[in-house]
């Protein structure tokens, strides 16, 4: 499941998707989670629970978690359990990773449609449209 993106709001297998299948759908990454500087719930909390653990699953595990909590934004444990069983993790269990997606759920209810759900962080792809620092260059 760690290839796993969002195909029209619906989390797919992009290894086992093929290119005409998504043709004029909209694809949403982990990359695309965050809204704009500010992390997505599920991304704040995986960071702040301990859910990325090596960080291989976690891309997959953050689009299914999002779209769970789109769905259904109070999931109980085995909702989320549901969600999350196709993405296979093989570090510890999937306990910090339950308790990241609860928690989110929790921070995006209290946030509602205000969109930080963290400090703003750095935008690691900067665009033409990026500010350019000031000072000498060389």
């Amino acid at each position: 499941g760690c290839c796993t993106v969002l195909i029209d709001g619906e989390p797919r297998l992009s290894c086992l998707t093929l290119a005409v299948e998504a043709e004029q759908t909209a694809i949403t990454t982990v990359e695309g989670l965050a809204d704009g500087p500010h992390l997505h719930p599920v991304q704040t909390c995986f960071a702040t629970y301990g859910g990325s653990q090596c960080g291989f699953c976690t891309p997959g595990f953050l689009v299914v978690a999002a779209a769970l909590l789109e769905e259904e934004p109070e999931p109980n444990d085995q909702q989320i359990m549901d969600a999350i069983e196709g993405n296979l993790c093989r570090c510890t269990g999937y306990q910090q990773i339950v308790e990241s997606i609860k928690q989110a759920a929790v921070l995006k209810r209290e946030k509602g449609n205000e969109p930080a759900a963290s400090d703003p962080h750095s935008n690691p792809h900067p665009t033409a449209h990026s500010p350019v620092p000031e000072g000498p260059f060389e």
